[in-house]
């Protein structure tokens, strides 16, 4: 299951002063573009489709520029405090809104690029001992302005490589006050919880960093994972500097593009339902490496089955999600999917289309590559029919293997760099 995901927007900006005075952190400009957009494309390529606003101070602008959240590919919900209730205040007023088991909590003025996905995986998995909420967390050469973070066994106990699937959650020990300078593991921002806590919050002023946690600590019910993604905090004029280029860097992405059947699922004809599936060997294990190595997942799929009348659009993006949750479920996701429904010659009126999108044409290769911020030199094709990669490189993408049978995980890893 993908969670819902609420973002906390209602901080007073004090650190910034006259710069976010009239405008809320979340929408100064970083990049080119309000930050809040930041953080829902990231949370929409993570397959989140549903996130609640927590808005006090200022939070009609907020409300103005996301709107019902439509614009971002997703629904947005809104959760207003009337008066300055502290984080955990305003994350107990968000609660009603919140749909899902697990909630993703995300600070509306830092960005920590980590794999939700995989956060929410840790939680379940640490919840089957005593785990109510996992936080992210991240190294830094010095601590101080934030308070570092204390895990069981040290800070070498929990995941020190973003990339190293299946290392532990580390139970938090401890929290340290600001102002200690020197290197450590600091809260970034982002935490996956159960719902059901925040249901139990209390509807009154009160902060969930300085009051929630530290009693969870106590109960032995916070757990946290370190991950060595971008952070970046802009509620201080420098840091609001910084992110102007990294947030920029960051968005640009390599994609590794991958045909689907053939290559994630074993190729059965007009494929359209779950019980059709059987998954290829390593293919959801590829596409986690692929997320937690900073590419983007994109999968171009020819599907004729539709103009031919075997299954609606409707039907393909039922599928599509049914999909989706499945990579989910292991902390995996893809990015987008391109498909073309047509065929020059056997697809019923409407759909006969002799069209620039169906492979060995790239015409969903050229989308792609116009709707994403793609690194063209460093991406790569990996199909299981010469059309694919005969489509990749008409588009620019030079970089390919042809797929035929094994572990996916063997074919992409030499492609990655």
């Amino acid at each position: 299951m993908v969670p819902d995901a609420v973002i906390l927007a209602g901080g007073l900006a004090t650190r910034l002063g006259d710069l976010a005075a009239a405008t809320p952190k979340c929408l100064m400009p970083v990049a080119g573009r309000p930050f809040v957009d930041h953080l829902l494309w990231d949370l929409r390529r993570h397959g989140v489709r549903r996130v609640v606003f927590a808005v006090g101070r200022l939070g009609e602008q907020v409300e103005s520029h996301v709107g019902d959240g439509s614009a971002f590919g997703l629904q947005a919900v809104y959760s207003r405090e009337e008066s300055a209730m502290g984080t955990g205040g305003a994350l107990a007023l968000a609660a009603e809104h919140v749909t899902t088991d697990e909630a993703l909590v995300l600070n509306g003025d830092s960005l920590f690029d980590v794999n939700y996905l995989d956060l929410a995986v840790r939680l379940r998995s640490a919840a089957a001992g005593s785990a109510r909420a996992v936080i992210a967390l991240r190294e830094v050469e010095d601590a101080s302005r934030y308070g570092s973070v204390r895990v069981a066994g040290g800070g070498d106990a929990a995941d020190g490589d973003r990339r190293a699937v299946a290392a532990p959650t580390a139970c938090v020990a401890a929290f340290d006050e600001k102002g200690v300078s020197g290197p450590g593991l600091v809260s970034g921002g982002v935490y996956c919880v159960q719902s059901s806590l925040l249901r139990s919050l209390p509807r009154e002023p009160h902060s969930l960093e300085t009051e929630v946690f530290p009693r969870l600590v106590v109960e032995g019910e916070l757990y946290g994972a370190v991950y060595d993604g971008l952070f970046i905090d802009i509620g201080v004029p420098d840091s609001l500097e910084l992110a102007q280029t990294a947030v920029a860097a960051w968005r640009r992405r390599p994609v590794a593009f991958l045909d689907r059947d053939g290559v994630l699922n074993v190729d059965v004809n007009y494929l359209h339902k779950p019980e059709q599936v059987v998954w290829l060997p390593g293919a959801i294990e590829a596409v986690r490496e692929l997320n937690d190595a900073g590419y983007l997942v994109i999968v171009v799929t020819n599907q004729a089955g539709i103009g031919r009348g075997f299954y609606t659009e409707s039907d393909f993006e039922v599928f599509t999600a049914w999909m989706a949750e499945r990579l989910a479920d292991a902390g995996a996701h893809v990015d987008a999917v391109y498909h073309c429904p047509h065929h020059p010659t056997e697809a019923l009126p409407g759909w006969r289309e002799d069209c620039e999108c169906r492979k060995p044409r790239p015409g969903m290769f050229l989308r792609a590559i116009a709707e994403w911020d793609v690194d063209v030199e460093r991406s790569f094709m990996v199909g299981d029919k010469p059309g694919d990669l005969e489509a990749a490189r008409a588009a620019g993408i030079a970089r390919g293997v042809l797929f035929t049978g094994g572990d996916l995980r063997d074919a992409v890893r030499p492609l990655m760099g």
